[in-house]
């Protein structure tokens, strides 16, 4: 995985590598509203994952998902806050991304199987 020194330099470079749909979490759903598409949690797969902290302000905090796909042939990124301002949903949404960045910290062998 790469390295970036904030948010923009991460989006400028993932749009660069074709993750360029602005991708939103919608409650049970990440949403394409340009090209009218909802994805549900087996629509979809996380390719890439960073998070940031403000240098000025510790309550500002993001993440950013690069997200591939198939089903609806495209590449995109999803931000979204965490830690106080993150969306707190209890969807399945939410769940696949708290997953993959949970058990992307592990090793390999302790890795639950998707």
């Amino acid at each position: 995985m790469k390295t970036y020194n904030n948010l923009v330099e991460a989006i400028n470079d993932l749009m660069k590598r074709g993750y360029t749909e602005n991708l939103s979490l919608e409650g049970d759903t990440v949403d394409d509203k340009e090209k009218n598409i909802q994805m549900t949690a087996d629509d979809f797969e996380i390719d890439e994952f960073y998070r940031f902290e403000g240098a000025s302000n510790p309550d500002d905090t993001s993440i950013i998902y690069a997200v591939t796909s198939e089903k609806h042939k495209l590449k995109g990124v999803i931000v979204n806050a965490y830690g106080a301002y993150a969306n707190n949903s209890s969807s399945a949404i939410e769940a696949k991304l708290h997953h993959y960045q949970v058990s992307d910290k592990l090793h390999n062998e302790d890795r639950p199987v998707a």
